[in-house]
C-alpha cells in the first residue's frame, strides 16, 4: 500500500508471498523425504527441485492473483 497507494496490491503481494512460502514450506520438507523413500541422497539434488519448483510456484501465483485482481489494480 505504501508503494503505490494500492490496497490491492498489497493483497496480491501478500497472499503471492504467504502461498509461496507454503509451498516451499511443504516441498522443503516433502522432497527430501520422497528422494529419501526412492534410496537417493536427498543433500544431493533436494535443493535444485525444491529451488526450481518454488520459483516456478511463486511466478504462477503472483501473475494469476495479478489477473484475477487487474480490474483493482489499475
Amino acid at each position: 500500500y505504501l508503494w503505490k497507494g494500492n490496497f490491492t496490491l498489497g493483497v496480491v503481494l501478500g497472499l503471492a508471498m504467504l502461498g509461496n512460502m507454503l509451498v516451499a514450506g511443504m516441498f522443503g520438507a516433502g522432497v527430501p523425504l520422497l528422494l529419501r523413500h526412492l534410496r537417493m541422497d536427498p543433500a544431493v539434488s533436494s535443493a535444485v527441485f525444491v529451488t526450481t519448483f518454488t520459483d516456478v510456484i511463486g511466478f504462477v501465483l503472483f501473475l494469476g492473483l495479478a489477473a484475477l485482481f487487474v480490474d483493482r489494480l489499475v
